[in-house]
C-alpha cells in the first residue's frame, strides 16, 4: 500500500473533526448552537431523540418516506395505508431541527453532514401489516428503497436550499448492516432469524442510493458503528466517506481500509467515547475528595489525552503504510457512536476531544 488517489480531494479541511449523528436533549437551537461551536469544519444537523417518538433515527428517516405511510404499534413502526399523528410528529421535529440549521448556518460556506437511517437499517426496523420485517420481502423492500431514496433527495436538496454555501455530506447510517449480512435478524415470533439477504442484492441498493446522492451534487458517505461493517462492500457500492468506531478495526480491517483509503475514499474514524465513563464514590470520600474522585473518573485517558486518543488511528496509519502527511487530509475524528446517551457535559467535552484529537493527527501524525 501507499499509494492514494488524489483524483477526488475530501470535502472537509485538514484536521476537521465532526460528530456523529445523535445529540442529548430536546432543544434544537440549543444544540445547533453547541455543534456549530465546536465543530467549526465540519458542522452536522443533530437528531434529538430524547423528544420521542419521531425525532429517533428510524422515525427521522420514515418522514421522509414517499407515498408509503407508517405508524408506532407496540412492537415498532409499521407499514399502515394512510398519514397519522406519527409521520406529523417526525416532520414537525425535522422541520424545527431545519429551522435552527438555518438560523445558524444560512451564511456558511464549507461541509455540512447530515444523517438518515439507510434503506437496510430501515427495512430491518419497520414492520409490514402482517408483523413482519419489511427487509424479509424483496418487493416490499424495493418498494421502500425507491420511497427512501426520493425522499432523501428531497431532504437534501432542502437542505441546500437552507444553506446555499454548504457542500452536503450525506452519511447513510447502516447500524442494521451486518445483521442482514449474515442473516442474524430475529423474525416476528422470536423463534427464528432470517436469512441472510445476498450481498450483491444488498450492495445494488446502495449502489443506487450513493450514485443519486452523488448525482445531486452531495457527497455519499455510509456509518456503521458495528464490529462487522462490511467494509469493502460499502466501499464498492461508492460510499466517498467511511465512519467507523476505530476501536473495533483490528489487522484483519487493514487491507479493506487500506483499499478505501488507496481509492480516495475519505474516513470518519470514532475515537472519543459516546458515553459518560462510571462516577464512583470511593467509600468514606466527602467534600473535596469526593469531587476529585468523581472528575477524575469523568476523565478517561481518551478524554484527557489528544494524542492517546487518536493512538489507536496512528497505529493503524503505520501498519497500512501511507505517508503521515495524508493523515488528517482523509481522516476526520468523531466520537464512537452518537451522543444521545451522554450527559450534555460529556457531549461537549466529547466535541472538544474529537477537535483536539484531529490536530494531534495533523501535528503529531507518528506516535
Amino acid at each position: 500500500m501507499g499509494n492514494v488517489s488524489q483524483q477526488q480531494p475530501q470535502p472537509w479541511p485538514v484536521a476537521s473533526a465532526t460528530g456523529v449523528g445523535s445529540w442529548p436533549g430536546e432543544d434544537p437551537d440549543e444544540a445547533m448552537r453547541t455543534i456549530v461551536g465546536e465543530l467549526p469544519d465540519l458542522p452536522h444537523l443533530p437528531e434529538l431523540p430524547a423528544r420521542g417518538v419521531g425525532a429517533d433515527m428510524i422515525g427521522r428517516a420514515a418522514g421522509l418516506l414517499v407515498d408509503l405511510p407508517v405508524e408506532v404499534q407496540p412492537t415498532g413502526w409499521r407499514v399502515v395505508d394512510t398519514p397519522g399523528r406519527d409521520l406529523a410528529r417526525a416532520g414537525s421535529f425535522l422541520s424545527y431541527d431545519l429551522d435552527a440549521l438555518t438560523e445558524h448556518l444560512h451564511a456558511y460556506e464549507g461541509p455540512l453532514k447530515v444523517q438518515v437511517a439507510g434503506p437496510w437499517t430501515l427495512a430491518a426496523a419497520i414492520e409490514l401489516r402482517n408483523g413482519q420485517r419489511v427487509v424479509s420481502d424483496p418487493g416490499a423492500h424495493r418498494d421502500l428503497a425507491e420511497s427512501h431514496l426520493e425522499g432523501v433527495l428531497a431532504h437534501v436538496a432542502d437542505v441546500r436550499r437552507r444553506v446555499p454555501g454548504a457542500r452536503v455530506v450525506v452519511q447513510v447510517d447502516e447500524p442494521t448492516l451486518p445483521a442482514v449480512l449474515t442473516g442474524s435478524l430475529p423474525t416476528a415470533s422470536g423463534l427464528s432469524v432470517l436469512p441472510a439477504v445476498d450481498r450483491v442484492r444488498v450492495e445494488a441498493v446502495l449502489r443506487t442510493l450513493f450514485a443519486a446522492i452523488d448525482n445531486a451534487g452531495a457527497v455519499p458517505a455510509a456509518h456503521c458503528c458495528a464490529a462487522g461493517v462490511p467494509v469493502d462492500l460499502l466501499r464498492r457500492s461508492g460510499a466517498r466517506a467511511l465512519s467507523v468506531n476505530a476501536r473495533l478495526l483490528g489487522r484483519a480491517h487493514d487491507e479493506m481500509v487500506g483499499d478505501a483509503v488507496e481509492s480516495g475514499v475519505g474516513l470518519l474514524l470514532g475515537v472519543v467515547p459516546s458515553t459518560d465513563q462510571p462516577e464512583p464514590h470511593p467509600s468514606g470520600a466527602s467534600g473535596t475528595a469526593a469531587d476529585a474522585a468523581t472528575a477524575a473518573a469523568r476523565r478517561s485517558p481518551g478524554m484527557s489525552d489528544p494524542a492517546t486518543i487518536v493512538d489507536p488511528v496512528r497505529e493503524l496509519w503505520n501498519r497500512l503504510g501511507f505517508s503521515p502527511d495524508l493523515l488528517s487530509r482523509v481522516v476526520v475524528t468523531t466520537p464512537t457512536c452518537g451522543l444521545a446517551g451522554a450527559s450534555p457535559r460529556h457531549a461537549r467535552a466529547a466535541l472538544e476531544a474529537a477537535r483536539g484529537g484531529a490536530r494531534v493527527l495533523r501535528d503529531e501524525p507518528r506516535r
